[in-house]
């Protein structure tokens, strides 16, 4: 009978694999990393060893007798979805690597062994994640919200997510891909898992790689060498190499080419680069995080993107929730930005008006925190008073919103929230509907073109508010 995992003896690194001088290898490694260590010749004797004892790290040869690497693979993740697999492979094909990768493996060694130190790494990462993902589980969730977390604002549940995931891979070396839409704050999440990480007392270096032509993003991101090219005057040093033992952080992942992406994933497989016209690798010790805007799944299908390359840097995925997904943060974000722009122009702004509020949690922001931040700066610039009304947003938010924009506001906080809300809304849509009218000189279709509405429903707002369009006609 099957043992509890909870009863089971935990092993570190279990390997499997028929080749004796393989096997050693993987031992003197063990000793050396002060690892508990068993060896399995075949699949079955791994199937038996796995159903009694906890396993954090699996070295397992793809040919095997009976049961294929892939078969014991897959088992293994049926069995103990945390223990980490290195399949080892003597093709060394790509095809292998990202089937492997696919399936769930943590990564793969080509046999024979180029170096030992890669081996060592390689099992020394597998059993750090292992550790981490087991921290994370046993980790009571902290029930206490945060509204701000290492300069990331927000209470929503998303972002009180993405502030618990980046503690948890805090003591993690692992490469990160954050995808999202543009300005949901990416480069904070980035600066934010290194400042929380051990490498926060070293750089962090940002490239944005849809920036640098891809003449000049070779050089650099690995440097080049004296007269490798016109104008290379002297060695120079790459972003990678002034990032070392630091965090670089990969912007537009998606932008780079094809013949880079090759380069990249030396970087990540053996943390070594080539700077351009040299003869010598170098190596660095950086974490790559990455990010994108892209969805480099469909662009591996396509074959715009490397599939080995995608893997390698999605160890740990973060999606950034778009900010109509996070709603509930926007009068967060309002203030912080409200606090930061006072500041900057010399203004005491207290705050909004509930009715410019409300057009701002009702407005689509399709350039999410950045959309509002520039919203914001914008308003306070323009503001004449004390307090940010509607008629200080942009026409754009007002005319999809629905919200009063007249010179004659009311002091809308003596009625309670819906009435207020319902009066605003009420006295913004008559307003402006017979603004558009009077500039359109009563013409419906050109009126709700400016609007960026459909005739029809332009038509039923003046109807419903009954407005009289020839009023604006004979005033032409």
């Amino acid at each position: 009978m099957t043992s509890s995992p909870s009863t089971k003896k935990t092993t570190s690194l279990l390997i499997v694999d028929d080749e004796e001088s393989i096997v050693k290898v993987f031992q003197r490694v063990a000793k050396n990393e002060k690892l508990s260590c068993a060896a399995c010749k075949n699949g079955i004797e791994a199937m038996d060893y796995l159903s009694k004892h906890e396993v954090e790290c699996v070295l397992l040869d793809i040919n095997l007798p009976k049961y294929s690497g892939f078969e014991i693979l897959e088992y293994i993740k049926s069995m103990q979805r945390n223990t980490e697999v290195i399949l080892i492979t003597g093709s060394g094909s790509v095809e292998n690597a990202v089937k492997a990768l696919k399936a769930g493996a943590y990564d793969y060694l080509t046999k024979p062994f180029d170096s030992l130190d890669k081996v060592t790494l390689t099992i020394r990462n597998a059993i750090t994640k292992c550790r981490l993902v087991m921290k994370v589980k046993s980790l009571e969730e902290s029930t206490e919200e945060m509204d701000s977390f290492e300069g990331i604002i927000g209470r929503s549940k998303p972002m009180q997510e993405i502030y618990r995931v980046i503690k948890n891979i805090s003591i993690a070396n692992s490469s990160v891909l954050i995808q999202g839409e543009s300005g949901t704050g990416k480069e904070l999440v980035a600066k934010a898992i290194h400042q929380t990480s051990k490498r926060k007392n070293h750089p962090f270096v940002v490239i944005n790689c849809a920036a640098i032509p891809e003449g000049l993003l070779e050089s650099e991101l690995f440097g080049h060498a004296k007269g490798s090219f016109t104008g290379a005057y002297y060695d120079k040093k790459g972003l990678f190499e002034e990032g070392n033992h630091g965090t670089v952080f990969l912007d537009e992942i998606g932008e780079v080419p094809q013949s880079i992406q090759v380069k990249l994933l030396r970087v990540l497989q053996n943390g070594e680069i080539k700077p351009v016209g040299g003869n010598e690798n170098k190596h660095v010790d950086v974490r790559i995080i990455a990010a994108t805007n892209k969805e480099l799944l469909e662009m591996t299908k396509v074959g715009t993107f490397r599939e080995d390359l995608y893997y390698r840097l999605n160890v740990i995925g973060i999606n950034m929730p778009s900010l109509k997904e996070r709603a509930e943060d926007i009068p967060l974000l309002c203030q912080h930005f409200l606090k930061k722009y006072n500041e900057k122009t010399s203004k005491n702004i207290t705050g909004f008006s509930i009715d410019s509020m409300q057009a701002l949690q009702s407005y689509h922001w399709v350039g999410n925190v950045r959309e509002l931040e520039n919203t914001v700066e914008r308003s306070v610039v323009l503001a004449a008073e004390d307090q940010i009304k509607a008629k200080d947003l942009p026409v754009k938010i007002l005319s999809s919103t629905f919200y009063m924009l007249d010179d004659k506001e009311e002091d809308l906080t003596k009625f309670s929230y819906q009435d207020a809300k319902t009066r605003a809304l009420h006295i913004f849509n008559k307003t402006y509907i017979k603004n558009i009218l009077h500039q359109a000189r009563g013409n419906i279709s050109v009126a709700s073109d400016r609007a960026g509405m459909d005739r029809s429903n332009f038509k039923k707002i003046v109807k419903k508010y009954d407005i009289d369009v020839n009023e604006f006609r004979k005033s032409s």
